[in-house]
């Protein structure tokens, strides 16, 4: 295994069923498969990565998350091109999913960078990037 490539990421979350509901079918999309599932967690992986969803105990839900205080701001997965971002896009729109920068969509990050920007059910923001 390369040294540095990313082992697995855990994020706690306000509703695991929401979470999953919402994680499952993107990452499916992007082939990932669930990898593991018990009371109050599941994960989904590709290749060696898993990304893990934890609920949160009741007693850490008072403070809501938002991305631009200290910790995590968004997550961004590869596309495999322009027209997958696009579909993943009208997904998104079908589910009612809080897509960002509407206004600058898809190239909100900038001119040479063709993408969806939107929210997870946390508010956790999610990038998905078309090649160049």
């Amino acid at each position: 295994m390369p040294k540095g490539l990313i082992h697995h990421i855990e994020l706690y979350v306000s509703d695991l069923t929401a979470t999953a509901n919402f994680w499952g079918w993107f990452l499916e999309e992007l082939g990932y498969h669930l990898f593991q599932e018990w009371d109050n967690g599941c994960s989904w992986k590709l290749g060696e990565t898993y990304i893990v969803f934890v609920q949160a105990e009741e007693r850490f839900l008072d403070l809501p998350y938002h991305r631009r205080r200290v910790g995590l701001n968004h997550l961004a997965f590869h596309a495999e091109s322009k027209k997958h971002v696009d579909d993943i896009t009208a997904m998104l729109e079908l589910k009612e999913v809080h897509i960002l920068y509407t206004d600058r969509h898809p190239y909100a990050g900038g001119n040479d960078q063709y993408a969806v920007y939107f929210e997870d059910p946390d508010r956790i923001k999610v990038e998905l990037v078309a090649p160049k």
